[in-house]
C-alpha cells in the first residue's frame, strides 16, 4: 500500500467533518481521512454502532435513507469516496 496522500473533494471534506463530530472521534482530524481508507476495520477502525450513528447523522444532514437492506448500502460504507457518491446518486 502506498503512502500518497490523497486529496479530499469539497464534499468529501465536510463529510469527513460530519463523520469525526458525529462519532466523536477526539483523536482524528476531519483532513486525515483518505478518501480511500477503508472506514471500517483496518481502516478509519469504524465499527457496526458507528455505521448506526452515521447513517443516522446522513440522513439528518442530506435527508436521504440509509437502510442496511438496500442495495448498495454495505458497499457504500467502504470508503469516504463510496459513501459520498452514494449520498450523490440519491440526491443527498
Amino acid at each position: 500500500m502506498d503512502n500518497i496522500m490523497q486529496e479530499q473533494t469539497e464534499r468529501e471534506h465536510k463529510l469527513a467533518e460530519l463523520i469525526v463530530k458525529s462519532l466523536n472521534l477526539e483523536d482524528v482530524e476531519p483532513d486525515e481521512i483518505q478518501p480511500e481508507e477503508p472506514l471500517f476495520g483496518d481502516g478509519l477502525g469504524l465499527d457496526s454502532i458507528d455505521a448506526l450513528e452515521l447513517a443516522l447523522a446522513i440522513s439528518k444532514t442530506y435527508s436521504i435513507q440509509l437502510k442496511a437492506e438496500d442495495d448498495g448500502v454495505q458497499e457504500a460504507f467502504a470508503t469516504l469516496r463510496s459513501l459520498d457518491a452514494y449520498i450523490v446518486a440519491q440526491g443527498g
